[in-house]
């Protein structure tokens, strides 16, 4: 394991993203990070009883981030780290595109809504809690198809442009905070595919030794994200620590 994830860090952590590879790095994180406050957040609470382990998060909604902004200035521990494991490419009114004949405006805004804006207002509510003298991360679930350098194939056009968009919003935001919050740290992360129902309609084409699990891609992600420092900030990163071309 990596010296710096026997580091204790101690405040809060926040997981926004409540599907299968959000709630294994929750699990993950907590495991590594014991004195870490690790809260799952989600579109929607699990029970109607919020206990404090989990808070209503929906990056589409101004009213539930004006919400977290509050809370988390309320909130007396320090904020150490946001990583946000939302992403939607297939479901309701979304098809990935194969041609560009089934490109719709519809499709488009509702992509770029959750996997491009999403994460930034994320960056936005999450921002008023931030400290200049405290270390931060904040990271985000990207994707190898957002990679304009990287693309061969073509097609999705609505989650590759978002996913794309969504790098250089976080990109941009990286030399923001480098003056303002020196000591925050900025990462988008490529998980590769994992065994969830996001990926599970083009597991098929997946060889079987490069689909990991939610586990195993969760524990591979931690171990990138917290060898990363403010020096770091911006990178494109896949789940084996390579740099992916934008």
């Amino acid at each position: 394991m990596p010296e710096i994830n026997r580091v204790a860090w101690i405040g809060r952590a926040l997981i926004v993203g409540r599907g299968g590879l959000g709630k294994a790095l929750a699990q993950e994180l907590q495991r590594r990070q014991p004195a870490l406050e690790v809260l799952l957040c989600g579109r929607s609470v699990v029970s109607e009883l919020d206990d404090g382990g989990e808070w209503l998060v929906d990056l589409e909604s101004p009213q539930s981030l004006e919400a977290l902004s509050q809370r988390l200035l309320d909130d007396p521990q320090p904020l150490r780290l946001v990583l946000n494991a939302t992403g939607r490419l297939h479901g309701g009114s979304l098809t990935p595109e194969k041609r560009l004949q089934q490109v719709s405006a519809g499709q488009l805004m509702e992509s770029f809504a959750i996997n491009a804006a999403g994460p930034l207002l994320l960056a936005k509510a999450i921002e008023p809690a931030l400290k200049r003298d405290q270390p931060f991360h904040f990271a985000s679930l990207s994707a190898r198809v957002g990679s304009i350098g990287d693309n061969r194939s073509g097609g999705w056009y609505a989650y590759r442009g978002a996913k794309a968009a969504q790098n250089m919003f976080l990109r941009s935001l990286s030399v923001e905070w480098a003056r303002r919050f020196p000591l925050a740290t900025v990462t988008m992360l490529h998980p590769g595919t994992t065994d969830t129902a996001l990926s599970k309609p083009f597991q098929n084409f997946v060889p079987p030794d490069r689909l990991f699990s939610p586990q195993k891609a969760g524990a591979m992600l931690l171990d990138v994200l917290l060898q990363q420092t403010a020096e770091d900030s911006g990178r494109f990163l896949a789940w084996d620590g390579q740099d992916i071309p934008w």
